[in-house]
């Protein structure tokens, strides 16, 4: 399953120089509001070093990564959830995601016009949240009104269905998101077909000056302690650092441009990690003569759940897998090794597939 992300702001706090930075596609980058008219998609290739050394040892065809879309969503600004700038079109847009990107301008430059008119992240950030939040208190406005026409008398599922979209209209009228509201994990369920935003999951990726890449700044450490009380990531990204790595050729001269910045790791990297970590992701991997393939599960996905990624014929069908640790796979050198060594597992429907599992599956439709 490809992840999908939207990244979301206020306009010019660096989205598309940081999409095209991540995706290497061509999204305009202009210093004005709304230069991105269309939402533009680009594809990440999720770094993971476990997939080259497998590779190393089978000596596949070709090796395939597991990927993350990303899409660029215009700049919202007040009164977005009205209409306001471009506002329902990208709110729409950001419906269709699995988690948010939201990327808040930590740096100060003259040069780069601020909608409105100073650097302050905490407002930012807050003027974005109270957008997503009016537009969801629509949404669950007219969810409310729906299941009174429908409720009949006695019905005591719907009784608690409409109070639990209370809860949540209460919640949201107090300015809070989704993600917080207090009712069981089971009850939430109630509320899917809202497609609450402020429901999804967020990274706050704090765009700072190269300067400031490393440590931060006072912007940075505003906002962090912002939303401390949030189940939220927060990290810190140069996009203008991650501009100039994009355009680089070769590994060698990206490793040393890093090296250069003090940096160990691209901030695509830190990025993806962040995203998996919040949504709860592992990968997994096939390793043949035709492919060494990276898959992306769920933490907690059994073994037919996670064939299911690869087609729906092999959950349905699924038989047994057979599994080889990442660990194992590299000290013994090949799938043979490891079926000699004893370190080749059969498992069955009721097993939890680990994050670097090499896998085999065994189906039958």
């Amino acid at each position: 399953m490809a992840l999908q992300c939207g990244i979301v702001g206020l306009p010019n706090v660096g989205k598309s120089t940081l999409f095209n930075a991540l995706s290497n596609a061509k999204a305009q980058a202009a210093n004005f509001p709304f230069c991105t008219i269309e939402p533009n998609i680009g594809v990440i290739t999720v770094p993971d070093e476990r997939l080259n050394e497998l590779a190393k040892l089978v000596n596949p065809n070709k090796i395939v990564p597991t990927v993350v879309e990303i899409v660029d969503i215009a700049g919202l600004v007040k009164g977005a959830s009205k209409g306001e700038g471009l506002g329902n079109q990208f709110l729409g847009n950001i419906r269709n995601t699995d988690a948010i990107i939201h990327v808040v301008r930590c740096f100060d430059d003259d040069n780069v016009i601020h909608v409105d008119g100073s650097v302050n992240p905490v407002r930012d950030k807050e003027i974005i949240d109270t957008e997503l939040q009016l537009k969801d208190l629509e949404a669950i406005e007219k969810k409310i009104a729906k299941e009174k026409k429908q409720l009949k008398n006695g019905d005591r599922e719907g009784k608690r269905g409409l109070e639990v979209l209370e809860i949540y209209l209460k919640h949201l009228q107090e300015g809070k998101s989704a993600r917080s509201v207090p009712v069981a994990d089971e009850e939430k369920k109630i509320a899917a077909d809202a497609f609450l935003l402020t429901d999804k999951p967020v990274l706050y990726v704090c765009n700072v000056d190269e300067a400031s890449v490393l440590t931060g700044n006072k912007h940075t450490r505003a906002l962090t302690n912002a939303v401390k009380d949030e189940n939220a990531q927060v990290i810190i990204i140069s996009a203008n650092i991650e501009a100039e790595i994009a355009i680089l050729e070769s590994a060698d001269d990206r490793k040393a441009f890093l090296s250069d910045m003090g940096l160990n790791e691209p901030g695509v990297n830190k990025l993806i990690h962040s995203a998996y970590k919040l949504l709860n992701l592992a990968t997994y991997f096939t390793a043949g003569v035709q492919e060494v393939r990276a898959w992306t599960i769920h933490i907690g996905d059994t073994g037919p759940k996670a064939a299911g990624v690869i087609h729906s014929d092999f959950e349905k069908g699924f038989i047994r897998a057979e599994v080889i640790a990442y660990n194992d796979f590299i000290k013994y050198g090949s799938e043979a090794a490891c079926r000699t060594a004893g370190r080749l597992r059969v498992e069955g429907k009721e097993y939890v597939v680990k994050d670097g599992d090499v896998m085999h599956f065994l189906f039958n439709v």
